[in-house]
């Protein structure tokens, strides 16, 4: 009596049946939880470049700002580049960057620009919202002096970082500027009466 090798075609049948099921409910959770990397990933690059600004601004003992850019492809800032506040992208320098961000680093050539990065090196698919003080007016930067605290009128005061369609949970997170400099990364969603010192 020979012994029968392989799958029958019936055994294969069972098995895609079963990894089709799998994948389609795994699925939506799979994409909200790559969703909510590309939300922190995205927070962690403007804290850097939040971080950035304030410590050049220490060390340089002058006035730099951390200003938020569109940009029109996702993985690079070009010289087409304007202020926003719902942009991920971000530039670090002493002057204005408008329609100058494609420009190297430099402490002598406008706008004096310390660093930048584009929202796709950290994560596209993110919703951005730079909010000032009264949590209503939009705001596009925020300029540190030497001593490491924030000195325009209208500075940015949190950014909002979530996923892009409305129908989703996403685990949002918001970067918080005190008038004294400090930068916080917080969790929104956690109730102000909490003591989880992850609460904005």
């Amino acid at each position: 009596m020979k012994h029968q090798r392989g799958f029958t075609l019936l055994e294969a049948m069972v098995v895609v049946s079963i990894i089709t099921i799998l994948a389609l409910v795994a699925g939506p959770s799979l994409s909200i939880w790559l969703d909510n990397i590309r939300i922190r990933s995205a927070s962690d690059a403007l804290q850097e470049g939040l971080q950035t600004a304030r410590a050049e601004a220490i060390k340089r003992n002058q006035n730099i700002t951390f200003w938020l850019v569109s940009n029109n492809t996702d993985n690079q800032i070009d010289a087409g580049c304007e202020l926003s506040s719902t942009s991920g992208s971000w530039v670090v320098s002493a002057g204005n960057p408008e329609a100058k961000c494609d420009k190297e680093p430099s402490t002598t050539l406008a706008p004096r620009l310390v660093a930048k990065r584009a929202v796709g090196d950290s994560g596209g698919r993110v919703a951005v919202n730079a909010r000032q003080a009264d949590g209503t007016t939009a705001g596009t930067s925020v300029t540190f002096n030497g001593f490491g605290r924030v000195t325009n009128a209208t500075p940015i005061a949190r950014i909002d970082i979530t996923g892009v369609n409305d129908d989703v949970t996403y685990r949002s997170l918001r970067l918080m500027i005190s008038p004294a400099g400090q930068i916080r990364l917080c969790d929104p969603s956690i109730g102000s009466t909490s003591s989880d010192p992850r609460k904005c």
